[in-house]
Parts: C-alpha cells; structure tokens; sequence
C-alpha cells in the first residue's frame, strides 16, 4: 500500500472538514470531487472570475447525493477578509488554489493579480491561522524558479522572476515562511508544473496550452507554437497534484514549512506535445493533419523547465501516476465531450 492509499483510507475511516478555495477552477473542482468520494467534508469559495458554475454541476453529477450533501459553498472573493474569516469556520484542512493564473495575464494587468495573488494569498492565510486549522496547502508555482538556468529545478534553487505572476507567487512563499517563524504557523507550499487534465478551460484569451490546442484540433482551427516548439515543460496530469494536495494536507509536523515541485521530473517539447494530442485525437475517432504554425517566442515565458521531484518523494511519499501520454490519453475523450455541448 503506497503513502497515498495510506492517508485515503485514513479519511475514509476518519473524516476531515476541508476548505477549497477556488473550488469551481480547474484543480479546486477536481480536488473537490476526490473528496467527496472519499466522503469528507467540504467548504468550497469562489467568486467565479475564472472558475465556473458547470464545473460544480459536473462534479456534483459525479458523486452521490449524500456525498454531494457535504459540500456547502460560499459565493466570495479571497480579497474581502471577513468572506475568508467565514469560510475557515470549523475547517480542519485548507487547500488555497484561488488564484489569478497565467504569465500573459499579469503581464497585461499587474495590479489585479497583486490584488488576488497576494492579499487574497494573505487574508485567507491570516484567517487561517486565527482559526487554528490543522493543515494549509497553498498553490505555489514553477515560475518562482524564474531565469535559473540549471535542470532539473530543485525547490532550493531559484533565480530571478521573469513576470508580475511570478512575483506574486514567490511572495506567497515569503509570507508562509514569515508566518511560520512569526506565529508558528506552518504550511505547504506546492509548486504546480503545467497542470493540465479534465475541467481546464480551452476558451478565453489565457487558455493554457494544452487545452486550447485540443480545442483547436478538435475544431479544425489553426494551433500556434510560440517560438520553434523545442520549448519544454514538465507536464503533470490533474491526478498527481490531487494526490499531492492530499498528502500534503496530511504531512507530518517535519515536513511542513516546506515548498515542493509538483510534476513528474520529465520534460517535453512543445513539438512532441503536439504530436501527442493529435494522436490521442485520432485515437478517438477526430482526425486533423494540418501542422502547428510557428510565431514569435512570448514575453515571460521560460524556455525549459522540468521539476527534481526527489524531494516530495522523501518527505511526503508522493508516487506520480500517471505520465503526460496517460494523462493526455485520458484527458481527450472529456474535452470531446466538453466541446461538443
């Protein structure tokens, strides 16, 4: 029985009442929905700036009416203090993944991601800690390892931020810090590497990469590669942070106040991720030949990362799952069906 199974069973046989923030966004619904089907307890806040209603209803169509009966959801914004004091009422664990994503999206608009990112980060963190709750996990995020050139990227090692999102992440990694030598207050921090899976919104003009070239695929529209496609990330598939988030909530008092890499320590191009997703596509019957159509690199962006999970692996016992062809694989059929709608 792996770590993993471990602590499942555990909330099975012991229940939490656990806090989402961000709970209608990508990874707060998938988090969500594991819970629930391990029948624990769940407080959900969102305001939706990004996250959506029917993500909510997918999931509540995905688990019993009794399971769906724990879950009570607040309608607010991590930026009003009062709305975080409520939502931390009798919470055991926290995981905070309410956030304003996206390189491109602080770089257009700084202020509102300082606004969401930071004292959003800090009310929710002060609430938190006024309440006493046993466990906070936090969203942190790969693009804290900034110009760093080195690879694979070890949580110790970072450079210098490259976007207004970048900043706003390290800074909730300053604040955790403080608050654990201030106030004893100690938390998880957990450093997303290109997340994707079911429930990742394609639409919009800050659609992540894999998503938004599915959608395209699927659509027949033109897919863009930024820059020459040797451009490679560490993606890691929704399932692998679901359980990095659980075991995180359920570390032991030694290995919280800690930051960890959330991927799989594996890297790939853009140009091989593109070949993937057309294939899984054909896989399901959706045939598109037409080849990706290169620009100019974007402003912000890295040109490789790839995470040294080492250290989740000691600390926590995390055992990743699934690889990027297996997530991708099993990704497709929800995003056809998703589109089809």
């Amino acid at each position: 029985m792996t770590k993993y199974e471990k602590i499942k069973q555990d909330l099975l046989e012991s229940p939490k009442t656990w806090l989402v923030t961000g709970v209608a966004g990508f990874i707060g619904s998938n988090l969500l929905e594991h819970l629930l089907k391990l029948n624990q307890t769940v407080v959900g806040l969102d305001n939706f700036a990004t996250g959506h209603q029917y993500n909510l209803d997918e999931v509540k169509g995905e688990v019993s009416d009794k399971q769906w009966a724990r879950f009570s959801f607040i309608e607010g914004d991590i930026r009003n203090l009062e709305t975080c004091r409520q939502a931390v009422k009798g919470v055991d664990y926290v995981l905070h993944q309410a956030a304003l994503g996206s390189v491109p999206r602080s770089i257009n608009d700084p202020i509102t991601s300082n606004d969401v990112n930071i004292s959003g980060f800090l009310n929710i963190l002060v609430a938190a800690k006024d309440e006493n709750v046993s466990s906070f996990t936090y969203a942190a995020s790969s693009s804290t390892y900034g110009d760093h050139p080195a690879l694979p990227k070890v949580e110790e090692n970072i450079g210098n931020p490259l976007s207004p999102y970048a900043v706003t992440k390290y800074v909730n990694e300053l604040y955790a810090d403080v608050f654990a030598r201030t106030y004893d207050f100690k938390t998880v921090g957990l450093r997303y590497f290109n997340v994707f899976g079911k429930r990742q919104d394609p639409n919009g003009a800050y659609a992540a990469v894999i998503p938004k070239w599915t959608a395209a695929l699927i659509q027949g529209e033109e897919v863009f590669i930024n820059g020459d496609g040797e451009t490679s990330r560490d993606f890691c598939f929704i399932e692998n942070v679901v359980q990095m988030n659980i075991l995180a909530a359920s570390a032991s008092k030694e290995a919280k106040n800690n930051v960890f890499n959330v991927a799989v320590g594996d890297r790939t191009t853009l140009n091989t991720l593109f070949n993937s997703i057309q294939n899984a596509l054909e896989g399901n019957g959706i045939s598109n030949s037409n080849g990706p159509i290169y620009r100019d690199f974007r402003g912000g962006d890295v040109r490789h990362s790839q995470a040294d999970i080492k250290k989740a692996i000691e600390l926590l016992g995390y055992s990743p799952s699934y690889r990027i062809s297996m997530g991708i694989d099993k990704a497709m059929p929800w995003y056809i069906e998703f589109l089809s709608k």
